[in-house]
C-alpha cells in the first residue's frame, strides 16, 4: 500500500466512540494516509449495541470497498453485528471492484471470512482506529502501530508466542480470528475450514469451558480436517485456557504456537489472513503472512 493512499473506515458491527475515532483517524493520517470517513460510521438504532441499520452499515461497506479511489477499509471497532450483513452486500460488485485491503478485528472475523469465500482476497486481521490501541487518550499504542505500518507495506517482523503446545513446523495459508465468531458462521455459508492451512485462533472475555465448547463445536463440524498447524493469539480474560486448548487441538497431531500478541491484548500485532505464512515452534514465531499489491495482480 502506497504511503499517501486513500483509506476508508466504516463501522459494520457496533456503535463508535467519535472522539476516539477522530483520534484513531489522526493516528492513520499520521502513517500518510488519507481517511475518509463512511456517511453512516456514528448512526445509531433501536437496537443500542449496533452502529445503525443493517442496510446503512453494508451500504457504507460496500461503498468503500467499490471506490476506486480507496486502497483500504478500516473497521471501526468491532463488538456486534459483521455477521447481520452478510446477505446484505452486493458481492458481484464487491468483485468487481477488485483486490483492496479490509483491516480488523474481533467480530470482523465474520467479514475476513466471507471475503474469503466470497472474494478470495487477503484480509487483514489487525487494529481498528475506534478501537484503544489506536484510539486511546494517551496516544497509540507504538509497536501496534509501528507493525500495522510495516504489514500493510508488506515488511512485517515475524510474530512471536510465548509457549509451544506441539513441537514442529508448518506453512500454509493462513485463516481463522476470533473463535466465537468463527463458531457463530457454523452452519452458514461461511463455515470455517483450515484444510491445508494454517489455524488462527482468539478470543476474550470467556470462560475455558466455553473455549473448549466453541473448539469442539468447529471439531465436529470438520473445521479442523487437513489442518497443517495451528497460531493460537492472546485470550485476555479468559482465565487459563491452556488446559482446554491442549486437550482439544493436542490429538490433532500438528505443531501449535500460543502466546502471539494477536487479537485482543495490548500490544495488538497485525496479521495477514489468506494468505501463505509458516509458524516454528524452535523460534515460538508465525512468519508472514505476506501480502502485497504486486501478487494480487
Amino acid at each position: 500500500m502506497h504511503h499517501d493512499a486513500t483509506v476508508a473506515v466504516v463501522a459494520p458491527s457496533g456503535p463508535v466512540d467519535a472522539a476516539a475515532l477522530r483520534r484513531g483517524v489522526e493516528r492513520l493520517e499520521g502513517l500518510g494516509m488519507k481517511v475518509v470517513v463512511g456517511q453512516h460510521v456514528f448512526d445509531r438504532q433501536d437496537l443500542p449495541y449496533l452502529a445503525g441499520t443493517d442496510a446503512a452499515r453494508a451500504a457504507d461497506l460496500q461503498a468503500a470497498w467499490c471506490d476506486p479511489a480507496v486502497s483500504a477499509v478500516f473497521c471501526a471497532r468491532g463488538g456486534y453485528g459483521a455477521g447481520r450483513l452478510l446477505p446484505l452486500l452486493d458481492w458481484d460488485a464487491m468483485r468487481a471492484a477488485g483486490p483492496k485491503v479490509l483491516v480488523g478485528s474481533s467480530d470482523i472475523t465474520a467479514l475476513h471470512r466471507a471475503f474469503a469465500v466470497e472474494l478470495g482476497v487477503p484480509t487483514l486481521h489487525g487494529p481498528m482506529p475506534g478501537s484503544a490501541l489506536l484510539g486511546g487518550e494517551e496516544g497509540p499504542e507504538p509497536d501496534t502501530l509501528a507493525h500495522l505500518r510495516a504489514a500493510l507495506t508488506g515488511a512485517a517482523a515475524p510474530v512471536t508466542g510465548d509457549r509451544v503446545l506441539v513441537p514442529g513446523r508448518a506453512e500454509g495459508v493462513l485463516s481463522g480470528g476470533n473463535l466465537s465468531l468463527l463458531a457463530s458462521l457454523c452452519g452458514t455459508r461461511y463455515q470455517p475450514s483450515f484444510a491445508g492451512g494454517i489455524a488462527f485462533l482468539e478470543d476474550i472475555g470467556e470462560e475455558p469451558y466455553r473455549v473448549d465448547r466453541m473448539l469442539t463445536q468447529l471439531l465436529q463440524a470438520g473445521a479442523f480436517e487437513g489442518v497443517r498447524g495451528i497460531a493460537l493469539g492472546s485470550w485476555v480474560d479468559c482465565g487459563d485456557p491452556y488446559p482446554a486448548l491442549r486437550d482439544r487441538l493436542a490429538p490433532l497431531g500438528v505443531p501449535v504456537v500460543a502466546g502471539l500478541p494477536a487479537g485482543h491484548g495490548s500490544p495488538q500485532m497485525s496479521v495477514w489472513l489468506g494468505a501463505l505464512g509458516a509458524i516454528d515452534t524452535e523460534s515460538c514465531s508465525l512468519t508472514g503472512p505476506y501480502w502485497n499489491e504486486s501478487q494480487a495482480r
